[in-house]
């Protein structure tokens, strides 16, 4: 979609989704435009348990309906038709503004019957069964486009999303003469780059670790998604873990034992990287963090995981970055421009709340495109008022 389309000047209520990882988030977005442009959202969040994300299909589709019913009584909407723009943060082969084809899972998805099939149909099917309501499914939308059309809305420079949380992505808006599979030369498109499937291709292979190929082997879509799990919140932890496996091995840490605990996949999840890594927190308290955890330690050992983590994250980091600048040196390249201004509007955990991730990641930009002055805005509303957005365009030009 063109950023010339939008104009924001567009209004009414609309309903979204945003699915992307353990939890469902359904919102109502009010746009209101006048004196003052305003845009105000209620929303509520639901989980998706582990056997419903690795189940079949129509069990996950049928979660998110009973989800939207649930709400849709909560907000006394169930009788009114609302557009729905649905965020779904997931590699998709987008044939239309409301069609798109599932490439496949990420993140801890594997529900049957989804991959190769159209999620906007298995929506509306789901929506059949149920019966209860009805709803008109404009866009479906990745949740890098909305977050960067959501920090569009406050800055008009935003024209890149970045997506640093439990997965990692990035879209762009290209012109349209540099795009060589699309009619027409006027205006922009938006580039979703599914980045963290970079490496697929084994292009990788030479910063790759064995620990990252422990954590590749042992996950669901193995072979898959290789750069994002090099860089997202999900899988960083899992490769503290076999570092840590491998030191106690070599009789470097907890006394040489490999406790049961430690074994567990899954133990480090993104949060107590976070703290372990905080500043503030001296020795004795990464000790307890580690004790909380069943890992008996020593000073010794906390300082020795302090640095693993810290090591594991700032890779993360500077790959992150050294992406981003690719990204905005070749916008500048291809505008033929000596020097870039642009916004990346960013939303994601790691980023948000890692003590030293977001401050890492604009260094490398910093230092790999000097050329381009690159503004960082967070998004504090995630995705969903930019699917609203988009929704409301592509319901104007319909």
């Amino acid at each position: 979609m063109s950023l010339s389309v939008v104009t924001f000047t567009e209004r009414g209520k609309y309903l979204a989704l945003d699915l992307g990882g353990t939890n469902f988030r359904v919102l109502v977005v009010k746009i209101r435009t006048g004196m003052r442009n305003s845009v105000r959202m209620y929303n509520k969040i639901y989980a998706i348990p582990l056997e419903i994300m690795q189940g079949t299909g129509e069990e996950l589709f049928d979660h998110i309906v009973q989800c939207i019913s649930d709400f849709l009584d909560y907000m006394g909407m169930k009788n009114t038709r609302l557009p729905l723009g649905f965020t779904f943060s997931f590699p998709c082969n987008q044939t239309g503004i409301d069609k798109g084809d599932l490439v496949s899972w990420t993140k801890g998805f594997k529900a049957t019957d989804c991959e190769g099939y159209d999620v906007v149909d298995l929506l509306r099917e789901a929506i059949k069964r149920r019966n209860e309501f009805d709803l008109d499914i404009v866009a479906i939308v990745n949740d890098t486009v909305g977050t960067m059309m959501t920090c569009a809305y406050e800055d008009p420079k935003c024209q890149i999303g970045l997506i640093a949380g439990t997965g990692s992505n990035v879209c762009y808006m290209e012109e349209m003469n540099n795009i060589e599979f699309v009619e027409g030369d006027e205006g922009q498109m938006c580039v979703n780059t599914e980045w963290g499937g970079f490496g697929e291709n084994d292009n990788t292979e030479d910063i790759r670790t064995r620990y990252d190929r422990e954590v590749d082997g042992g996950s669901l879509n193995p072979g898959k998604q290789r750069f994002e799990k090099m860089t997202s919140g999900m899988y960083l932890g899992e490769i503290v873990r076999q570092i840590l496996i491998d030191l106690t091995k070599r009789g470097l840490l907890f006394r040489g034992r490999i406790t049961e605990r430690l074994k567990t996949k899954g133990i480090f999840e993104t949060k107590f990287l976070s703290q372990i890594e905080s500043d503030r927190l001296a020795l004795l308290q990464v000790r307890s963090i580690l004790q909380s955890l069943g890992l008996d330690s020593t000073c010794d050992d906390s300082i020795i995981v302090k640095e693993v983590c810290g090591a594991v994250s700032r890779r993360a980091a500077q790959l992150c970055g050294a992406g981003m600048a690719a990204v905005v040196d070749k916008i500048r390249e291809n505008r033929g421009l000596d020097h870039l201004e642009i916004t990346v509007g960013v939303d994601g955990t790691l980023y948000k709340l890692h003590p030293h991730f977001s401050t890492i990641l604009k260094d490398t930009v910093r230092e790999l495109a000097p050329n381009c002055k690159v503004d960082f805005i967070l998004s504090e509303d995630g995705s969903g008022k930019g699917a609203a957005l988009i929704t409301a365009v592509a319901q104007f030009i319909k």
